[in-house]
């Protein structure tokens, strides 16, 4: 057994590094593990190499909406090796640097499994270590499939590691992942399929909004099953079966690649919780609304591994760290503020929320109105050539605030976030309208979305 660390961090992620950082500059002893390398699924294998790739989609479907308005397409392709090249210039440096900003602020970093051994105890790969505290960030996994063949599926790990993307490919699931990368695949030349088992796709973001995506996705030659569930993937000699039901009938899509993005779960396998006492449920470790396990007072836990009301996003993961480790420093129980956080789908365009849904809002009982607006022809999408475009506003009539907004429309992933701080910040639809922005920009817009 080793010497005691005053804290001991499962996950070298977004939260996990947030919270080793902060209290080793307090003068904690800390450390750290993870067996896979340093900087997290948003780092490595999820947000920053997506949008890398997603450049590439969004110079093609650029100079494609710019056809006849005097750009030629003639020559633009992507070369998906040398993108995914370009992606790895990024990615490869990730985990070193990572790990060398734990070593410069003290933190002891170790690589390899963990699993708990008592309540103040793990073991890493045979050596035991000991510490007052310990915090749960270990992320999150693909969700397990048990549909017969689901072994032939590739994640979205693999997905961002393709050298060569094949011709065919079925997504299953229909969320974030399946959109995001089909939008990608798509502009680079690839066949893409979208299969879910429900009516209603992207079901965190306005219903509205997504149809007016889905049929950008089908403008786009993305093809959508909705309704279908899958029955079995077959490996043949031309590839993979994809066999679904649907109503009362059986459909089956070739395929040369069928990529998991069927959602995601807390990834605590084989840390052997019940040895620390640790309650744990399919949302994560279970905790206080100070991030403090309900079980174990010695344990915390933050982003995708902890079942909180916070979203499975990674600056909510970086703000749930933060706010672990401040309470285990001083010993408060400050609850996490998640008002006012936006989230994106990446497609292209993009598609965004913060805020409550329209049908949330007449739920509670609010005297609302709703600001509507196809902004496909307003100056700022015209300029780019782009024809889908949408905003839907939800304010309050009573405090002339902001209770919702939703945007679909190309460069609107910024737009969003003045959207979040005035409702983090409780601002007025008069305070948002008495700014003056740059112009011609697409925040001068943000006035007569309201």
């Amino acid at each position: 057994m080793s010497e005691e660390y005053d804290l001991f961090v499962i996950g070298a992620g977004t939260a996990g590094m947030a919270a080793a950082n902060k209290c080793a500059a307090q003068g904690w002893q800390v450390g750290i593990v993870d067996a896979l390398p340093y900087g997290g699924t948003c780092a490595l294998r999820g947000c920053d190499p997506k949008k890398i790739l997603r450049r590439g989609a969004e110079v093609i479907d650029a100079a494609h909406r710019m056809r006849d308005k005097g750009i030629t397409g003639n020559g633009v392709a992507i070369d998906w090796s040398a993108l995914m090249r370009h992606k790895r210039g990024f990615t490869d440096r990730v985990p070193q640097r990572m790990e060398d900003e734990l070593t410069r602020n003290g933190v002891r970093t170790f690589h390899g499994t963990a699993q708990f051994t008592g309540p103040h105890e793990i073991d890493i790969d045979g050596t035991g270590h000991r510490a007052k505290r310990f915090l749960i960030a270990s992320g999150a996994r693909p969700r397990p499939l048990t549909f017969p063949g689901h072994e032939n599926l590739v994640d979205s790990t693999d997905f961002l590691e393709l050298d060569v993307l094949p011709q065919r490919i079925v997504f299953i699931g229909g969320g974030f992942i399946s959109f995001e990368f089909a939008h990608i695949a798509a502009r680079a030349g690839a066949e893409c399929l979208i299969i879910d088992h429900g009516d209603h796709l992207l079901k965190e973001f306005d219903p509205d909004l997504v149809e007016l995506l889905i049929t950008r996705s089908e403008q786009t030659g993305i093809r959508i099953q909705r309704a279908a569930t899958i029955t079995r993937v077959t490996r043949t000699t031309a590839g993979l079966d994809v066999t679904v039901k649907k109503d009362d009938r059986t459909l089956t899509f070739g395929a040369d690649l069928v990529v998991h993005g069927a959602g995601r779960v807390p990834n605590l396998d084989g840390l052997d919780l019940d040895a620390a006492n640790i309650a744990s449920g399919n949302q994560g470790v279970i905790v206080a609304g100070h991030l403090q396990s309900s079980t174990n007072p010695a344990v915390y836990a933050a982003g995708d591994a902890a079942d909180t009301s916070g979203k499975r996003l990674t600056p909510v993961a970086s703000f749930e760290g933060r706010v672990a480790a401040s309470n285990m420093l001083k010993g408060t129980t400050i609850v996490p503020d998640y008002t006012g956080v936006p989230t994106t789908v990446f497609t292209v365009p993009e598609l965004n929320r913060v805020g409550l849904l329209e049908h949330e809002a007449r739920d509670s009982g609010l005297n609302i109105k709703v600001r509507y607006n196809d902004t496909s022809g307003w100056y700022s999408n015209y300029r780019v050539g782009e024809t889908t475009a949408t905003t839907k506003v939800i304010l309050d009539k009573t405090t002339d605030k902001i209770l919702g907004a939703h945007l679909l429309g190309p460069g609107y992933a910024e737009l969003i976030n003045i959207f979040g701080l005035a409702i983090k910040l409780g601002l007025t639809t008069r305070q948002l309208k008495s700014m003056t922005a740059t112009y011609p920009s697409i925040g001068s817009d943000l006035g007569y979305m309201l």
